[in-house]
C-alpha cells in the first residue's frame, strides 16, 4: 500500500502560489534521485543513458500507466486499508488458534494410555447415554493411543453448523468433556469464535461484506503495490529486495514498507483468491464457473438400491444423507465396528470420520486428514452385508476440485500443519506492518510549510486521459468484467469514481470563484 502522492514544497523563487511536485510522481524528475529529467524524455528510460531497457512501447506505456496505477493504489490503500488490518489482525489471531486449542482443551482432547481399547460402539453407547435426547451425526475415532473419540450430536437446541462435541475415553469409554463443536473442521468455542471474528465480527450475514470486500481488493493493492515498486529506478536489485539501512524518513519507510511488500505479494494473492472461494458474492461466480469446468467437488454416494447391498453407479456421486438418529438401520446393521473395519481394510487408515446410516442409506466412512499429503478418500458401507457399495478416491478428484481443496486449507492453516499457521502468522503480520507505514508514508508527505493540518496528497485526477487507445481500452473492458464476476469490487471502485468525480468538480468550482474573486 505505497502512499506515493505529490506533497507541497515552499518555492522560493516565487511569490505566486506554491506548486504540487513530488520527485516520486513529477514526470520532469528521477524518482530514485530527485534530479530534473528532459521533460519529453521516457520516464522510465535509465538514467544514466537515457534510453529504456525495455524498448520504447514498454516504456512509454508504462510511463502512461504509472500514474493511474499510482493513484488507484493510493485511493485504494488509504480507504480500504482499515478492512484489510481488521482482517489480518483477526487473521493473525485465528493462525496461533490451532497451537491455542490443544492447550485449552487439552482435558477433552487427550485421555490417558492404555493398552487396553473398547469397542468404538460402546464409547458411541457411553456418550448416547449421557445425552439421549441427542442424534449422532457423526464419530471421529481415536486415531493415536492417546487421542480422545469425538461423538457429533444435533442437540434440539442446536444452532445451524453446531453440535455438541461428546469427548469419550477409547480405552475406558469414560466421558471425558463435551464442548460445542463448529462446521466440519470441528472447530471448538475458541477457534470458532476467532474464525467468526476474522469471517464476519460476529454480524452475521451483514458483516461478511466486510472480509469480502478485503479479499477483493487484497490483490488489487498488492498487484498495483508490486508494479509500482519493481518499476522504480534503481541502482541496483539488492535495493528492492531489501530496504537501505541507511535511510530515514519517508524514503526509509518506503524502503521497509516495498521490499516487505514484494516478499509477501505472493501471499496477499494466494489468500485472496482462496478468500474470495467461498466469499457471499463473488464465490457464487467462481462456483458456477468451476461447475462449467466440471470441477465440482465429488462426494461419495450412500444411497441403497431398494433395500439391497448393490453397488451404487461409479458415476452417481451426488450426495448421502448420513443423518441417522442412533446409527440404526431398518433390518439389520451390521454396526459400527465393523463398519470401520471394512473401511480400513478397503484401505481407509488414519483419522476417519463415521457417519451412521439413516433410513435407506449407507455408513459413510470418510478420512479426514487434510494435511499434506491429504488422505481424504471416502467409502459407503452397507450397514446389512458389510459390503463396500461406493468409493471415492481423492486421486479421482477433477483438478479444479483438488487445488480448491488445498487453497481454502491453505488458506485455513491446515495443509502444511504447524508451518502453515506460521506463515499465515507471518503474511498477516506484514500485512499489518505494510499498513502501518503506508499511512505513515502519507503522514510523513503532509505540507510542512504553514501551520495548517494537512496530509499527503494522492497523484492528480486524469491519468487515464495519458493512456495509449490500444492499453485503455482493454484496461475499461478487464476492469468491467472483473468488477463484474468480484461485485463488491466493482461497485467499490465505482463508488470511490463518483466520490473522486465530485471532489473533482467541487474543487474546479471553489478554484474558478478564487480566481473570479483575484481578478475583481
Amino acid at each position: 500500500m505505497a502512499i506515493d502522492d505529490p506533497v507541497q514544497r515552499p518555492d522560493s523563487s516565487r511569490t505566486g502560489p506554491v506548486t504540487t511536485t513530488d520527485p516520486e510522481t513529477d514526470p520532469r524528475t528521477d524518482g530514485a534521485t530527485g534530479l530534473a529529467t528532459d521533460t519529453n524524455a521516457d520516464p522510465t528510460a535509465d538514467p544514466a543513458t537515457g534510453t529504456n531497457p525495455g524498448g520504447p512501447g514498454r516504456g512509454s506505456t508504462w510511463g502512461a500507466v504509472r500514474p493511474l496505477v499510482l493513484r488507484l493504489h493510493f485511493y485504494a490503500g488509504l480507504l480500504v486499508a482499515p478492512l484489510l488490518l481488521i482482517a489480518a489482525t483477526t487473521g493473525f489471531l485465528y493462525s496461533l488458534s490451532f497451537q491455542a486449542e490443544k492447550i485449552v482443551y487439552r482435558q477433552e482432547l487427550r485421555s490417558p494410555d492404555s493398552d487396553r481399547t473398547a469397542p468404538l460402539s460402546q464409547q458411541v453407547e457411553a456418550a448416547r447415554a449421557a445425552h439421549p435426547d441427542g442424534e449422532i451425526t457423526a464419530v471421529w475415532p481415536s486415531s493415536e493411543s492417546e487421542e480422545s473419540t469425538r461423538v457429533l450430536m444435533t442437540m434440539p437446541d442446536s444452532e445451524e453448523s453446531t453440535s455438541l462435541a461428546v469427548f469419550v475415553d477409547p480405552h475406558t469409554a469414560q466421558i471425558r468433556g463435551e464442548l460445542d463443536s463448529y462446521g466440519g473442521s470441528g472447530a471448538l468455542p475458541l477457534r470458532a469464535w476467532l474464525s467468526e471474528l476474522h469471517r464476519h465480527l460476529h454480524l452475521g450475514d451483514p458483516g461478511r461484506i466486510y472480509s469480502e470486500l478485503a479479499a477483493s481488493w487484497l490483490w488489487v493493492v498488492a498487484l498495483g503495490g508490486l508494479l509500482l515498486w519493481i518499476g522504480r529506478r534503481r541502482t541496483s536489485k539488492r535495493a528492492m529486495l531489501r530496504p537501505d539501512r541507511g535511510a530515514t524518513g519517508r524514503r526509509g519507510t518506503l524502503g521497509r514498507h516495498g521490499s516487505l511488500g514484494l516478499w509477501a505479494a505472493a501471499g496477499f494473492l494466494v489468500l485472496s483468491a482462496t478468500g474470495l472461494t467461498w466469499s457471499t458474492y463473488a464465490g457464487v461466480n467462481i462456483g458456477a464457473v468451476q461447475d462449467q469446468l466440471g470441477g465440482a467437488t465429488p462426494v461419495v454416494s450412500a444411497t441403497l438400491k431398494s433395500g439391497e447391498g448393490t453397488a451404487a453407479g461409479a458415476d452417481e456421486h451426488e450426495g448421502h444423507g448420513a443423518g441417522g438418529a442412533d446409527g440404526e438401520h431398518q433390518g439389520m446393521d451390521i454396526g459400527i465396528d465393523n463398519a470401520l473395519t471394512a473401511a480400513r481394510q478397503a484401505g481407509l487408515d488414519g483419522p476417519v470420520v463415521v457417519k451412521p446410516p439413516a433410513e435407506d442409506t449407507a455408513y459413510v466412512v470418510a478420512q479426514r486428514d487434510s494435511q499434506f499429503p491429504v488422505r481424504l478418500d471416502s467409502v459407503a458401507v452397507d450397514p446389512g452385508t458389510g459390503l463396500i457399495i461406493d468409493e471415492l478416491r481423492f486421486a479421482d478428484y477433477p483438478l479444479l476440485a483438488k487445488l480448491t481443496r488445498y487453497g481454502i486449507d491453505a488458506h485455513m492453516g491446515i495443509t502444511f500443519g504447524v508451518v502453515n499457521q506460521l506463515v499465515l502468522a507471518a503474511v498477516a503480520l506484514s500485512l499489518i506492518l505494510i499498513i502501518v507505514w503506508g499511512y505513515r508514508m502519507w503522514w510523513q508527505r503532509r505540507p510542512l510549510q504553514d501551520r495548517t493540518w494537512g496530509v499527503g496528497r494522492p497523484m492528480p485526477r486524469g491519468a487515464w486521459r495519458r493512456l495509449p487507445v490500444t492499453a485503455l481500452l482493454p484496461l475499461l473492458a478487464a476492469t468491467a468484467l472483473v468488477g463484474w464476476f468480484v461485485p463488491l469490487l466493482g461497485i467499490s471502485l465505482l463508488a470511490f469514481l463518483v466520490l473522486d468525480t465530485v471532489l473533482g468538480f467541487v474543487a474546479r468550482t471553489r478554484a474558478k470563484r478564487a480566481e473570479a474573486t483575484t481578478g475583481t
